[in-house]
């Protein structure tokens, strides 16, 4: 990780407070701190803009509850946050995220040698329970990759996401940052950009080529409406311009309604059926990490309590009463 000196870090603050004059108490810090997770530890766009989410509503609200310098504040005032947050019946895992924001922050007021400590690290998250992520089934997922029809605006479009979400585990936004260059049809594979603009190659499968082809031949060509350049979107709206992640989770709802699936799917619910069908073909934790782009196995590892049905046939295959 690149870290300024102190020097270097104290100019960036103070150029920050001189573009928004209008700032005062704590919330000065924000912006700061927003610019130094983005340029320092290399957070991606869609993570700095959640933890600005978190931090604004929090700083709203010590503006109405918090002393006048975050020297002076207590234990007892994030207690008293957190249940501002139950009682406005937030989940406990975003209530989990919204700490963490708070102690993040806190912890770079002490790195900028505003605070001598952070109170919030005295905090602990909320008890969480585990909730196993909900896959769709091979069969499924088979009837939604054809659920685009003729008669839909942009079908050879909308297959090809749903076909290349399934094949790579990819996120939306991962997915709708793809540009051409990215994609490789000959060798079978794209290159993607995940959280913390870290970069991972994901594999291609028939399907997902086929899309790919019919959509870049027939479909693309009329919507971008002018010469393709490398650095060019792969999956654009009808005026040419690259899609958003909104409009990603709102195709894969429309589809997923139209063969049955339930409400609740999104575009992670492929991801989670991409790992899940992966596994019960015998794929290796470690390997689905790495397609996955997890920095953590931990996080690869909620996989295994999915997957029951390869679990149940090595059961029966190697027990001596199976």
């Amino acid at each position: 990780m690149i870290r300024r000196d102190r020097t270097s870090r104290r100019k960036t603050r103070e150029s920050s407070h001189e573009r928004h004059p209008a700032l005062r108490g704590p919330k000065r810090h924000l912006q700061p701190f927003l610019e130094y997770l983005q340029i320092e530890c290399g957070l991606a766009k869609n993570t700095v803009d959640a933890y600005r989410s978190d931090l604004n509503k929090f700083l709203d609200w010590y503006s109405v509850h918090g002393p006048e310098t975050l020297k002076d504040v207590e234990l007892k005032l994030l207690t008293s946050y957190l249940q501002h947050l139950h009682e406005r019946r937030l989940a406990a895992t975003s209530i989990a995220r919204h700490l963490v924001s708070i102690k993040m922050f806190f912890r770079f007021l002490v790195l900028e040698g505003i605070l001598i400590e952070s109170v919030a690290e005295l905090m602990s998250s909320p008890k969480l329970w585990q909730h196993l992520p909900k896959v769709i089934s091979p069969e499924k997922i088979e009837q939604l990759l054809v659920a685009p029809a003729p008669l839909d605006r942009y079908p050879l479009r909308d297959r090809a996401i749903l076909a290349v979400m399934y094949a790579t585990g990819c996120r939306a936004s991962e997915v709708t940052g793809l540009d051409l260059r990215d994609v490789h049809l000959e060798e079978e594979f794209c290159r993607c950009t995940g959280k913390g603009n870290k970069e991972r190659l994901v594999s291609l499968n028939g399907v997902a080529i086929s899309a790919l082809e019919a959509y870049l031949d027939a479909e693309r060509p009329k919507l971008s409406r002018q010469k393709s350049q490398a650095d060019d979107p792969l999956f654009v709206t009808r005026s040419g311009r690259r899609m958003s992640r909104i409009a990603v989770w709102d195709l894969v709802k429309k589809y997923a309604a139209r063969v049955g699936c339930s409400s609740e799917v999104s575009p992670h619910t492929l991801r989670h059926s991409f790992a899940t069908h992966m596994l019960a073909n015998g794929a290796e934790i470690r390997a689905l990490q790495e397609l996955l782009g997890h920095a953590n196995i931990a996080t690869t590892q909620v996989y295994t309590h999915v997957d029951h049905s390869r679990l149940k046939s090595v059961h029966q295959k190697f027990h001596p009463r199976g």
